[in-house]
């Protein structure tokens, strides 16, 4: 069961990933919307699960983006005999923990009711 599970996972993450960006992101309000005004309703549920795959998708392309800027920066500080080395998830996690941090935290929207 596990086995078929992760395979529908996988095909999920294709065809999220195959999914334009723009597009996506036209939707993110529509959907944004049903879930701020809760109703138990299978609706709602599937536009909570609508927003989280917009956001997933957006998440992706930030990390994407972020390891691709993070091996440019790395590649040129290299011998060109390690040209070829394969830069880790570790590279990110120095990075986080470097003692400079932003000067502003992320900000957390949350959902409220209308009145």
């Amino acid at each position: 069961m596990v086995h078929g599970m992760e395979h529908l996972l996988q095909k999920m993450a294709q065809q999220l990933d195959s999914m334009d960006q723009a597009s996506l992101d036209s939707l993110w309000e529509k959907y944004a919307q049903i879930v701020n005004e809760f109703e138990p309703s299978k609706r709602w549920e599937e536009a909570v699960l609508i927003l989280s795959f917009i956001q997933a998708k957006n998440w992706k392309n930030q990390l994407f983006n972020t390891q691709w800027a993070m091996r440019a920066k790395n590649s040129s500080a290299i011998d060109l005999d390690q040209a070829g080395t394969n830069l880790q998830f570790n590279g990110m996690m120095d990075e986080f923990m470097k003692k400079e941090k932003p000067k502003h935290k992320a900000t957390i929207l949350q959902f409220t009711p209308l009145k």
